[in-house]
């Protein structure tokens, strides 16, 4: 019941979050409406953040404790995190062709969150590739926590070398400076992508321990 009533919430809060995107938020005066991408591209890189950030915490809580509980978490957020690294480069595609003329550059930022998208789609592979639990689980937990270090080279890849991409709209030094309004509305999708993510990790973690019990 619980689960059911956080994926309602979870609608709810996407149908709120794209109305704000394309009812509140006024058409941007360079980009025009293609600007609106950011309301989608923003949330699922921090969401994808987010959820790499679950796997880090339940890889090193498994290799402390040997619990399942903690691998079951690394493993519903590894899936969840590769599924937004997949919205944010589709996303920030999509709004780089009409904005940089290609689909596509090998950018520092870009570049970076392809790498992380292969380690986490890695993780997942390798899961797939040990059939005895705790040999899996061990040597997830160990990419889990290496692959962590990734994120902050995706985040701060704009700041440290010379990129196409803009500096870091959110969350580190030299951010590109927003109106109010842009930050409500990215806060508010935010919020919407992390309820997505909530519900995907409880339901998620479910099947996997009616697996292992199974």
């Amino acid at each position: 019941m619980a689960a059911r009533a956080l994926g309602w919430l979870a609608v709810l809060a996407l149908i709120a979050g794209l109305g704000a995107a394309f009812g509140y938020a006024p058409r941007e005066a360079v980009q025009g409406n293609v600007q609106r991408i950011m309301y989608l591209h923003l949330p699922a890189v921090f969401t994808a953040y987010l959820a790499f950030a679950l796997v880090f915490l339940g890889s090193l809580g498994y290799l402390l404790t040997r619990r399942p509980g903690w691998d079951r978490l690394a493993l519903a957020a590894a899936e969840s995190g590769v599924l937004f690294t997949g919205i944010t480069i589709a996303s920030g595609s999509l709004w780089a062709k009409p904005t940089w003329g290609t689909w596509w550059t090998w950018d520092a930022r870009l570049t970076s969150t392809a790498v992380l998208f292969l380690v986490y789609v890695g993780y997942l592979l390798l899961r797939g590739m040990v059939d005895e639990p705790g040999r899996r689980a061990r040597a997830a937990a160990v990419v889990g926590i290496l692959g962590a270090a990734n994120i902050p080279i995706v985040h701060f890849s704009v700041t440290w070398w010379r990129a196409l991409h803009q500096p870091p709209t959110m969350l580190g030094p030299g951010s590109a400076p927003m109106p109010l309004w842009m930050w409500m509305v990215v806060v508010i999708n935010w919020l919407a992508f992390t309820l997505v993510l909530a519900y995907f990790l409880t339901r998620r973690m479910e099947i996997a321990r009616l697996e292992q019990e199974a």
